[in-house]
C-alpha cells in the first residue's frame, strides 16, 4: 500500500512536471490540491477502488468522487481533470 506521504511526493513531482501550479496539503481523510479553479481531493477508496478523486467539475454536477483502481489511473484521471495536454 502506498502511504499518504509517498502519494503526496508523487503528486507534487507530477504537478511540477506538468507545469501545474497549486497548493497540495495532507488532511486526515486524504490529500487536497487547491488550484485556481477549485479543490481536488484524493482519498483512499474501498475495495476494489484504490483511490477516490473528487474534482470541482464533479462537485458542481453533484456527482460522487471518481473511483480509480491504481496510481496510474489516478494520475491519468487527475491530469485529464486539470486539462494538461498529453504529449509524446
Amino acid at each position: 500500500m502506498t502511504s499518504q506521504a509517498e502519494l503526496a511526493n508523487l503528486l507534487a513531482d507530477s504537478l511540477a512536471l506538468w507545469g501545474v501550479a497549486g497548493q497540495l496539503t495532507a488532511e486526515a481523510e486524504g490529500l487536497r490540491l487547491n488550484q485556481a479553479d477549485g479543490d481536488y481531493t484524493i482519498a483512499p477508496g474501498p475495495a476494489p477502488a484504490r483511490w477516490l478523486l473528487q474534482t470541482p467539475a464533479r462537485v458542481a454536477a453533484g456527482r460522487r468522487p471518481r473511483a480509480v483502481p491504481s496510481i496510474v489511473a489516478l494520475l491519468t484521471a487527475l491530469r485529464a481533470a486539470l486539462g494538461v495536454p498529453v504529449s509524446y
